[in-house]
């Protein structure tokens, strides 16, 4: 819709208005034979009811629309226009083809973002500052993080009760294998010997390279987490090591040479000495340690683990 033409100092070339509003031209666009000018609201509107030109009836679609001539522009971008903020007390008059430059600078638009002052320092707009309660919002916050907070302890919950579970489990193995060794002597490397080869499943895992160690991402949320954790559980990962690795995905519980990210730029040129396997379609890789035993200590983690990367992992 075009623009009101009382909003304007002066008389208005009747060429710049538009006959379907009779508001000044906005994007105006135009007929190319009969030549007509219309606001690009006025006439997109206009010919979903019907494909002719309102002035003189000619035939006339969307696709036939042209822009105005050069010479029509200028004459709109020189008129003399009042601030949409007038009736907010802005007094402001411009040319027409500053007007939206003003409008992100107007201090009485009352949409301009404004800083509450009384205490919470919540940013809104100009016109719900008198309406703003800080208690409220406060309040609101409050009720958001303690929210957040039951779900942070419920997953916490759940999982050191699948830890718990895990290690009844591997309590119970171990105590089986003593029994075993008991009677059977030859049996004594029985236990070392299949947590090795639940290692070798991981390993399995196609041979991997990474193109971009700088895409590493070092604190990984949770939904990401969960999403390789899945990946490596689909692929045949052993439950009995895919949560000691996917923990091994976080900074924290990185070797020192990746602990931080200054010791990461001093170790950048050992990167491509990894042995890493990546976990199918996800810009991840495994870095296993029995595989890595060429590595020092310090690049290294037993029994592995995830590293993340926000692009740059192919396949060898």
């Amino acid at each position: 819709m075009g623009y009101d033409v009382a909003r304007f100092q002066g008389d208005v070339d009747e060429d710049l208005i538009c006959p379907i509003c009779s508001g000044v031209l906005e994007e105006p666009v135009q007929a190319p034979h009969c030549e007509h000018a219309f606001c690009n609201a006025c006439i997109t509107q206009w010919f979903s009811q019907q494909q002719t030109c309102p002035v003189d009836r000619s035939v006339v679609t969307v696709a036939h629309l042209r822009p105005v001539p050069r010479i029509m522009r200028n004459m709109l971008s020189k008129l003399q226009i009042a601030c949409d903020n007038a009736e907010f007390g802005c007094t402001a008059v411009v040319r027409l083809d500053t007007l939206g430059a003003h409008l992100g600078d107007c201090q009485h638009n009352p949409k301009r973002p404004v800083t509450c002052e009384q205490g919470c320092g919540l940013e809104m707009p100009k016109d719900e500052l008198p309406s703003h309660n800080c208690i409220r919002h406060l309040r609101s916050v409050v009720q958001q993080q303690q929210g957040r907070i039951a779900e942070l302890e419920k997953a916490s919950a759940e999982h050191k009760h699948q830890l718990a579970e895990q290690k009844r489990d591997i309590q119970l193995l171990k105590a089986y294998m003593r029994a075993i060794r008991s009677v059977n002597p030859n049996l004594q490397n029985l236990e070392e010997t299949i947590e090795y080869n639940e290692i070798l499943e991981v390993t399995r895992l196609m041979p991997a390279r990474v193109t971009r160690w700088g895409g590493m991402i070092s604190t990984p949320d949770a939904v990401l987490q969960a999403v390789i954790k899945r990946s490596l559980v689909e692929s045949g990962c052993p439950a009995s090591i895919v949560n000691e690795l996917i923990e091994n995905a976080h900074e924290r519980n990185w070797p020192q040479g990746l602990a931080t990210l200054e010791t990461r730029q001093m170790n950048r040129r050992y990167y491509e000495n990894y042995v890493a396997k990546r976990i199918p379609g996800k810009q991840a890789v495994v870095v296993m340690a029995c595989e890595n035993q060429h590595m020092g200590e310090d690049m290294v983690l037993d029994p592995g683990l995830v590293m993340i990367f926000a692009h740059g992992v192919e396949e060898i």
